[in-house]
């Protein structure tokens, strides 16, 4: 039975996240999409007039998975601080299930597009430029409550130290996708971004 056009466009989007996630844009071809996700060049060409194109499109579903998650993540209903701390284990979990899947560290899909096309391409570019200040509008909420909790310094930049926490990640992503190694991910990456923060470990004062 032939698919419904909205499953193949799907199909395809979904393939070229997994391939390009795991090698990169430009060492996947269209063929190679095609030929994974079983279906017919032509059929490639009448959702996507290109490879961009279908990247852009991989983007926006990724991006529309990672605000669903986020937007839990990141609730209102949450401590701040455990926010930060949900953070930090649902990027280690989602890069261990890939490593379990694929068997290596397979890193962010957004930031290997980004490093590859975002100043070659303006729309992926653009793409990249809208996915980072929405994740960094999350940061920010998290920070200012973590200030009207008088968990850190009240004089915190909340914008600069946004995109501290989003480099800080970021560069912990590439690091464990090039060692093939989450260790620090999975071990160190809340004490980290709690560090960066600046939220002051609670010690309980013991009797002597």
């Amino acid at each position: 039975m032939a698919r419904a056009p909205s499953d193949t466009r799907q199909n395809l989007i979904e393939t070229a996240n997994e391939l390009i996630w795991l090698e990169s844009y430009n060492s996947v071809s269209v063929d190679d999409i095609c030929a994974k996700a079983n279906v017919k060049k032509g059929s490639f060409y009448h959702f996507f007039p290109s490879k961009a194109d279908l990247a852009l499109a991989t983007m926006e579903y990724c991006m529309q998975q990672t605000i669903a998650d986020y937007d839990d993540i990141f609730s209102p209903r949450r401590h701040p601080i455990e926010r930060l701390d949900q953070m930090a284990d649902y990027l280690y979990e989602k890069q261990e299930k890939m490593r379990i899947e694929h068997g290596q560290v397979c890193g962010c899909p957004f930031i290997t597009l980004g490093s590859e096309l975002a100043a070659k391409d303006e729309a992926i570019g653009e793409k990249v430029r809208d996915i980072c200040a929405k994740k960094l509008t999350y940061y920010e909420s998290a920070l200012r409550d973590l200030i009207a909790y008088k968990e850190i310094d009240p004089t915190t930049d909340v914008k600069l130290k946004a995109q501290e926490i989003f480099a800080f990640i970021v560069g912990q992503i590439i690091l464990a996708r090039i060692k093939n190694d989450l260790s620090f991910i999975r071990h160190s990456l809340k004490s980290g971004l709690r560090d960066l923060v600046g939220i002051q470990q609670k010690v309980e004062n013991v009797a002597s």
